[in-house]
């Protein structure tokens, strides 16, 4: 595929993402896999797609310096401008003089001479003038905003939940790509012999320190071992695995994951009860059901019963203290995953985060009979919001009485976590730059 074709491949993702909320991560995988672009051409279609979304609102304050506030420009040349300044500003591996005459050609190509010489105009300014600097800006929290894109309401929030000094670590955090976590399947292999057959093969990795299962990898690509294909190891964030770590689930217990797709912690579950046991694993989506059916099978897991069903009519289905553990991963703003999907940050509105604290209290009520007494529930969310979180958490111990945190909880939060800002009476916030994982919260609570 020609750079420019390629290019305006993005520009249609752009697009997409701009106008139907897509999930970015979605789209650019669909994208690589229908045009069958080379490992190359997808690396650069990846990095160009998620810079460009996860830097919005700073391309757009450095291009307000350089089109005229009065002057109405098309969709399509505001995403080609964007990716172009992404690619000056913060990219290396286009020289800037083809960056722009790809840019002049593709305005030339998609619209008419007009929209190239526009174009033109506008990144040659920006190359000889250079970027407005943020310092100018007199509200931190508005240059914050501008400096790392995120909305300036949701880092007034998070200033007024966690301070300055958090809420900006956090903020650049979102910035920066992540390491990839897997899990070992460790009825099939050790976290050891997975570690010694990924460095044969040329990787970098390191043991997770908050799964036994988790192994972290700083180099190579493991879409491409017969390890994951073969069902050793699922990739999984092991603030993730953290979850049903401390769900504490054993072999012959009966167990319920509340809202389970894609059935990553599930499959989590079932090895930790050695495959023996039971599991039911719902979720409100007949089609995401599938997604669990599908992991379960590639790691050989026997015990999961994968089935479409709301969490908060579990009851309609299920006698009460019919389980030794209960999940509740419970669905919410997706807050602490910006990184990964960075597209959320500004689909999101504080409306949305109350209606969700709704549904998730209202989940832990109705899912609250059915733990049988003495067991343990692990309530999670992959948010960094506190009204999603410690409050919904509060709300629920006032109104349900039998239940409490389970002391030991504290005493097996991973030393790395121990004792750290997120450690709160409700539960462990984990953040984004707390151990560079996804942003995480997760308790559990014991009913007497």
């Amino acid at each position: 595929m020609k750079k420019f074709k390629l290019r305006e491949a993005i520009i249609d993702l752009l697009l997409r993402i701009e106008r139907d909320s897509g999930y970015s991560h979605l789209l650019i995988d669909h994208e690589i896999k229908s045009r069958n672009l080379s490992p190359k051409d997808g690396a650069l279609l990846t990095e160009i797609v998620y810079g460009t979304v996860q830097r919005k609102l700073t391309l757009d304050y450095y291009l307000q310096a350089f089109v005229e506030n009065k002057k109405k420009i098309q969709p399509w040349v505001q995403m080609l401008l964007r990716m172009s300044v992404y690619q000056l500003e913060f990219l290396d591996r286009v020289p800037d003089h083809a960056v722009i005459n790809e840019a002049v050609e593709i305005g030339k190509e998609r619209g008419h001479k007009g929209v190239a010489s526009f174009v033109n105009g506008v990144l040659r300014s920006i190359q000889r003038k250079g970027v407005p600097d943020t310092d100018v800006i007199d509200s931190r929290s508005k240059r914050l905003s501008i400096e790392t894109s995120h909305p300036e309401w949701l880092v007034t929030r998070w200033i007024e939940m966690y301070g300055y000094r958090t809420t900006k670590s956090m903020c650049f955090a979102n910035l920066e790509r992540k390491p990839i976590s897997v899990r070992v399947q460790f009825l099939k292999i050790t976290r050891q012999e997975a570690m010694d057959e990924l460095t044969k093969l040329g990787f970098e990795t390191r043991p997770s320190q908050l799964s036994d299962q988790g192994i972290i990898i700083d180099k190579g690509n493991i879409l491409q071992t017969e390890l994951f294909k073969g069902g050793y190891v699922t990739i999984q964030d092991q603030s993730s695995m953290l979850a049903v770590e401390m769900l504490k689930a054993e072999p012959e217990m009966e167990v319920l994951d509340a809202c389970s797709a894609p059935g990553g912690k599930a499959t989590h579950i079932a090895e930790k009860m050695d495959n023996q046991g039971f599991i039911n694993a719902y979720d409100l989506h007949t089609k995401k059901v599938r997604l669990i059916k599908e992991k379960a099978n590639m790691l050989d897991l026997s015990i999961i019963e994968a089935m479409q069903g709301d969490a908060r009519k579990l009851g309609e289905l299920h006698a009460e203290e019919s389980f030794d553990r209960i999940l509740i991963d419970a669905p919410c703003s997706g807050l602490g995953v910006i990184r990964g999907k960075p597209d959320i940050k500004y689909n999101k509105s504080e409306k949305d985060i109350e209606k969700l604290t709704q549904i998730q209290l209202t989940v832990m009520d109705k899912v609250a009979p059915l733990l049988k007494k003495g067991g343990l529930l692990v309530y999670s969310t992959c948010t960094v919001d506190k009204r999603e979180n410690n409050d919904v958490v509060h709300s629920f111990l006032q109104r349900h009485v039998n239940y409490q945190i389970d002391p030991g909880f504290f005493e097996d939060i991973p030393g790395i976590l121990r004792n750290t800002e997120g450690c709160t009476e409700t539960g462990l916030q984990i953040f984004p730059h707390s151990i560079n994982s996804d942003g995480f919260f997760v308790t559990r609570l014991i009913k007497q």
